[in-house]
């Protein structure tokens, strides 16, 4: 079985936001986050410095992407209790 590239990941931003995101290499896009690099996205340029809170290794891009949008539906408090667990993110149907 090929390993995965992609993974969804979330990240604690200084601010105390969480940013969900998805990506191949979670370095270089860490780096990019914290302005180290350039691609970045907009809304951590001004809540830097971020740090990886959670990641999850996916099959495809398209199950990376699937999981994004489901974890960007839950509160905040969801996203913290899943961080915490630090549990693999079990899709919703």
């Amino acid at each position: 079985m090929r390993q995965s590239k992609w993974a969804v990941y979330i990240l604690n931003c200084a601010d105390g936001s969480l940013y969900t995101g998805v990506t191949t290499d979670m370095e270089r896009r860490l780096r990019q986050h914290n302005g180290e690099i350039v691609g970045g996205a907009r809304y951590t340029r001004v809540r830097r410095p971020v740090a990886v809170a959670w990641q999850q290794s996916c099959e495809s891009r398209s199950q990376a992407c699937k999981y994004e949008a489901q974890i960007k539906t839950l509160s905040k408090s969801a996203k913290e209790r899943l961080i915490n667990a630090n549990a693999p993110w079990i899709p919703q149907d």
